[in-house]
């Protein structure tokens, strides 16, 4: 059994909510966000786009399948957990599956990541809805004054700096599908998912993951796959001006959630932040021309405005719920990106023919 002891959600409009502190005792601090997903913790919690941020999870309980031994990677998007903190409706102490290793709250322990629950999580979504996500942190109740943490802002720096690959990593693929033959691809790693790389390598690519501020336009290449990762796009300009040296070359690219982001900016149009972004696993969007809709696992918190896109430039996909941009794609060029994660983990896998199309182009 946890011992109970009492922490707050403290939000930068002053809103403070009472709850129970599982995982480490301790404070935190980032952008407050909510996620729908109802399974999937693992997956999530090891996201590098959810670096900086405390993830709220609207599903009333989190962790009743315990959490796999590391050994396990396909469960893990990265080595470590990324979330700042994480807040539930309720947290479950048992491992109740055969390949449970622990439980969810020794977890978070083990990495020194609070959590809080028994706070009424769908009040706070809906705050987070009305008034868009908030600043917030994880504070104990016997915290003094002033050994207060200060508010994060994960989108005022250049969070991508640290989630990405310090040096280049080399991989080749089986050459059981048959699909890429021994294709090169650059993988800008802005913060990519472990289950992007594996996409790729099970397509039979020679996949070379570089840092997100390494120029690679010198280099041998057949394309380029630009990840997802955390933050503003617009705190990466290195990122995007090489992407738009890229651009001239005129090879494939796939942007991927904050990699389509980077390839828009590099292209000449704009991004915005969305009030409260798309976080889960039921995003539907329809493709342009079309009737025929995806259902999308998704994690982002900016978007493209369609507005700015220049004249050789369409929208893919639009987010059914809002109207937002959730692909775009050139009239002539091999360039394309999407905002929703094609290789889910977790999620529906209605979208992982995208990978099978891109490597095709190549």
């Amino acid at each position: 059994m946890r011992t109970t002891r009492r922490v707050f959600l403290e939000l930068e409009d002053g809103t403070r909510l009472a709850g129970s502190s599982f995982g480490h005792f301790g404070q935190a601090s980032g952008e407050v966000v909510f996620s729908t997903g109802m399974t999937g913790y693992v997956e999530s919690l090891t996201d590098p786009s959810f670096r900086g941020q405390i993830l709220v999870m609207t599903y009333p309980l989190i962790g009743n399948y315990g959490v796999p031994d590391k050994a396990e990677v396909d469960r893990f998007e990265s080595d470590r957990i990324q979330v700042a903190g994480l807040v539930v409706a309720r947290a479950h102490d048992d491992a109740s599956h055969a390949g449970a290793a622990r439980s969810m709250p020794e977890w978070l322990a083990s990495e020194e990541i609070p959590g809080v629950e028994g706070i009424d999580t769908r009040h706070l979504t809906l705050r987070l809805r009305e008034h868009g996500t908030m600043l917030g942190r994880i504070l104990p109740a016997e915290v003094p004054l002033a050994e207060l943490a200060p508010m994060f802002d994960p989108n005022r720096i250049d969070v991508v700096s640290t989630v990405t690959v310090k040096e280049p990593w080399s991989g080749v693929g089986s050459q059981g599908s048959g699909i890429g033959g021994r294709k090169r691809v650059i993988l800008v790693d802005c913060g990519v998912k472990r289950s992007i790389r594996r996409e790729l390598l099970a397509r039979g690519v020679e996949v070379r993951q570089v840092p997100s501020n390494w120029d690679y336009t010198g280099e041998p290449f057949d394309g380029i796959l630009v990840s997802n990762g955390p933050g503003n796009p617009e705190q990466c300009p290195t990122t995007i001006e090489v992407l738009r040296r890229a651009m001239a070359l005129g090879r494939p690219i796939l942007g991927i959630c904050l990699g389509t982001q980077l390839m828009a900016l590099a292209a000449g149009a704009r991004t915005y932040k969305l009030r409260y972004g798309h976080r889960g696993q039921n995003q539907p969007c329809r493709e342009s021309g079309s009737d025929r809709c995806r259902l999308t696992s998704q994690n982002h918190g900016y978007a493209v405005d369609a507005r700015t896109l220049p004249d050789d430039w369409q929208v893919w996909f639009t987010n059914i719920n809002d109207g937002s941009v959730e692909g775009i794609r050139h009239k002539r060029r091999p360039f394309a990106g999407v905002q929703f994660h094609p290789e889910a983990s977790p999620g529906p896998l209605d979208s992982r023919d995208l990978f099978d199309r891109f490597v095709e182009s190549l």
